[in-house]
């Protein structure tokens, strides 16, 4: 009645995968979990549809109860294994976090179990009427249910494509497709059991892309990597009760250069299968450079930990042609409920490390919850940093320059300004380096230029006696080599004089003096000027200066700062030096009528300080210059 020659290559192949995959550590993550749901219940599934098959074709020698007992089992398996499917589909994608869609989604499931579940009593899904199966009315659903889950995992995969990496994408397309095709040859040809070797098709994809236990393992010895470390803490993030001992190798590239690569890196494979052995309570994360991680329970004993690897180490790592003498240096944490993410949990234990290397050899260095909370900090302001630049809400303050002479505005400089998620202010110091280190500053930068500019086109700004507006030019902004095209083209969307605008660089960007000379030449081209910020704080000196057309030189506070505290002949001499080379000179800092007249005494073209004003948004900038021109 059934051919049963795919199903049976299948559960042995099955089997084989079963095998292999138990053979290897597997982490304790939302993936994995439904992969190893997926393989148990296509193996009940192959089981019970081999083992029912058979029994509704000899319903004498199996038995009447055994033959509605493995039949209620195969259909109860099979739409749970539909289930799964789409959960797992769900779980890749990261949309399985709702608990009452999830619940909404389990009811075809639910109805169609129930109705396996009492078949025997009202043969709505099958019946076995002298002793022959018979599908029942309701026998339909077998299909029905597999196309609804089937068609929404379609969807999801579809529909959230751009979320996965163009492999992944294509191999979650396949895997549905391949389901498709199994459940329409499972309706085109009954009698053949060949739609259990289409999900185990399906199931192998999913192991190739994803399910591999091998992705999250470390290449040497059998510990986790940091993929492992980042997907296990940010899924766990919010419950977290773990207690995590960290150990490095002291001097790991020096030990490198010593020993040679190779020979180190048989070290570290005997190292991870020290410590998974030693600690199986554990799971143990390696992450480069001599790195490891040992992740228990708040309960772990972590002097135990330390003195036992500490006695390790007392001895060689030997193997074949190998003999390492090596010293650890520790760490350890506490953590209880959330974190602001797994890279900043890291990047703490990381920081801890390289202490622990460098200071505290020998001893256990703990991460106290202050730096923890400093890292939750940063993280809170990656968040408003990434919101910000993505809906172009940066803001822009407004601080003026004031003509040290007649005490009148000359001038602004456009500084960036973003919010947290309680609307406070963050400062740039927070956020311009962040900024710079993950590549936004660039998007930002360009932002705050067009608002600058749209404030100038919508502003009356030579009423208020000012002459231009200053704009900072990161030196990550300023190696941009279509820097002066887009500038020049968000001034002329504005319709505004591009020498107006006055693009400020620190002495960072002068480093490289012939690439310096081609960004300067081709933004002085289009009409931009430029002036040189914070000097003082870097290490140009002023025979390279004088080559640039700099219409303004700004003196950093801290040497305003310290002249004005106990006078020398640093910051009198960098300004008639700068007034001797045709240069204006602005100093930075001015906070009473004291220091005011003494850097104008020195000559000091413009001053900027809190004396006149802190940075103000611009719609209280205009409110206050407007009605009072200095």
């Amino acid at each position: 009645m059934w051919n049963y020659g795919y199903a049976l290559h299948s559960f042995f192949i099955l089997l084989i995968i079963l095998i292999f995959y138990f053979s290897l550590p597997r982490l304790s993550v939302k993936i994995n979990k439904a992969f190893l749901r997926l393989l148990w219940l296509e193996f009940a599934v192959l089981f019970f549809d081999i083992t029912s098959s058979w029994a509704d074709s000899n319903v004498s020698e199996a038995g009447l109860f055994i033959t509605y007992l493995l039949n209620v089992s195969y259909f109860a398996f099979f739409f749970l294994r539909s289930l799964a499917f789409f959960e797992y589909t769900a779980i890749v994608y990261r949309r399985r976090d709702e608990k009452v869609k999830t619940t909404i989604v389990s009811i075809p499931f639910v109805i169609a179990f129930v109705f396996a579940v009492i078949s025997p009593w009202t043969g709505l899904m099958f019946d076995l009427n002298d002793k022959t199966y018979h599908s029942g009315p309701f026998y339909f659903l077998i299909y029905y249910v597999t196309y609804f889950y089937l068609a929404l995992s379609s969807f999801v995969t579809i529909r959230y494509r751009h979320s996965l990496r163009r492999r992944h994408f294509y191999s979650m397309l396949l895997y549905n497709l391949v389901l498709w095709a199994g459940i329409i040859l499972r309706k085109v040809f009954p009698q053949y059991l060949i739609m259990d070797s289409c999900c185990l098709i399906a199931i192998i994809i999913l192991y190739l892309a994803f399910g591999n236990p091998e992705f999250y393992l470390e290449s040497r010895g059998g510990v986790f990597n940091s993929k492992a470390f980042r997907d296990y803490f940010e899924e766990h993030n919010g419950r977290l009760k773990h207690k995590i001992v960290g150990m490095a190798i002291h001097n790991y590239m020096e030990m490198r250069d010593i020993y040679g690569g190779r020979q180190l890196d048989q070290g570290i494979t005997l190292i991870s299968m020290y410590l998974t052995n030693t600690f199986p309570e554990c799971n143990v994360f390696y992450y480069r450079n001599g790195r490891f991680f040992l992740v228990g329970s708040p309960e772990l004993d972590e002097e135990m930990v330390v003195d036992t690897i500490r006695d390790r180490f007392r001895h060689p790592w030997t193997a074949d042609n190998l003999e390492l003498y090596l010293e650890p240096a520790f760490t350890s944490v506490s953590l209880s409920g959330a974190v602001a993410s797994s890279d900043y949990l890291l990047s703490t234990l990381m920081t801890a490390m390289d202490r622990a290397d460098n200071e505290n050899m020998g001893e256990l260095l703990r991460i106290s919850d202050k730096e923890l909370d400093d890292y939750v900090d940063k993280a809170s302001i990656k968040r408003a940093l990434e919101n910000a630049v993505e809906h172009n809400q940066v803001e822009v303050f407004l601080q003026p320059f004031i003509e040290a002479k007649s005490g009148k505005l000359v001038g602004a400089e456009a500084l960036a300004r973003i919010r947290d998620a309680d609307g406070n202010i963050i400062p740039p110091i927070a956020f311009i380096p962040m900024a710079e280190s993950n590549g936004k500053i660039n998007t930002l930068g360009e932002q705050i230029f067009d608002k600058a500019c749209l404030f100038a086109k919508e502003n009356d700004i030579a009423a208020m006696g000012m002459k231009w507006i200053s704009v900072n030019l990161s030196p990550i902004q300023f190696v941009k080599r279509d820097l002066a095209d887009r500038y020049a083209s968000i001034v002329e969307k504005h319709g505004i004089d591009p020498g107006m605008m006055h693009l400020e660089i620190t002495e960072v960007s002068l480093a490289d003096e012939s690439f310096m000379n081609r960004q300067v030449h081709a933004m002085r081209e289009k009409g931009f000027k430029f002036a040189l910020d914070d000097y003082g704080t870097g290490s140009s000196n002023m025979k390279r200066i004088k080559h640039y057309p700099f219409v303004d030189i700004k003196i950093d506070m801290s040497v305003v700062w310290d002249y004005c505290k106990a006078p020398d002949e640093i910051l009198p001499t960098m300004i008639s030096t700068f007034k001797r080379m045709g240069f204006k000179t602005t100093c930075e800092g001015i906070e009473d009528e004291n220091m005011a007249k003494i850097v104008t005494e020195l000559g000091c073209d413009y001053l900027q300080g809190y004396l006149y004003s802190k940075p103000l948004p611009m719609d209280e900038f205009v409110k206050k210059y407007s009605s009072c021109n200095l």
